[in-house]
């Protein structure tokens, strides 16, 4: 079937994109690994003795940078809808996070613990349009925020990618109600043109 110009042009940029192509070399799956590179640089989130949740996952590039940086027997809980190849010394669970299904077996892997950090990467199939892709992404912004509210420690870190537009200011609001410490960040690897954005979360008020 013949691409769309809109495809084709999605092709020619990704391919001669500089962080897919430094991904290609150092072994990383995604150029996403780039931006979470960008952020410990500045903000120093992961260390030995962390617990990790990583939503969104597939196919690996914030496991795999996480994994760089935290000890060896500490936990990374992958969750993602797609599959996910195999990451040493990192749980994978396949399947939707919005479902009680999932997250009961996220609990289940998680024992009586609570973890440090939940990081997520995940954003809509985006269609173009942002009176449909702005909503979704605040939808998915808020499912992070109240999966972190139930797995997060005291003074724990959620870093969440958002898209900046209607309902952004409500989410920022929430997290500062909930957090001491918001921050917005935009890495060098986020796409100039794209609208997304992190917000970086510490200091859980934990209410448990």
């Amino acid at each position: 079937m013949a691409r769309s110009k809109s495809s084709k042009k999605w092709l020619t940029e990704h391919f001669s994109d500089p962080y897919v192509k430094q991904s290609h070399v150092a072994g990383y799956r995604s150029r996403a690994a780039y931006k979470l590179l960008e952020l410990q640089e500045r903000d120093k989130l992961f260390r030995p003795g962390l617990k990790i949740v990583d939503l969104g996952a597939a196919p690996g590039g914030w496991s795999q940078v996480a994994r760089q940086f935290i000890g060896k027997n500490d936990k990374i809980i992958a969750l993602d809808i797609l599959p996910m190849d195999n990451l040493a010394q990192v749980d994978f669970i396949q399947g939707d996070f919005q479902t009680e299904e999932t997250y009961n077996q996220l609990l289940m892997k998680l024992g009586n613990e609570r973890v440090d950090l939940v990081m997520s990467d995940i954003a809509p199939n985006i269609t173009g349009v942002k009176s449909v892709d702005q909503p979704k992404s605040i939808y998915l912004v808020d499912l992070a925020i109240d999966l972190a509210q139930q797995v997060l420690k005291s003074e724990g870190t959620l870093l969440v990618k958002i898209f900046q537009g209607e309902g952004f200011d409500a989410v920022l609001a929430t997290l500062r109600k909930n957090f001491k410490k918001v921050l917005t960040r935009k890495p060098k690897a986020s796409r100039a043109r794209s609208p997304e954005v992190y917000l970086l979360a510490q200091g859980y008020r934990a209410l448990h």
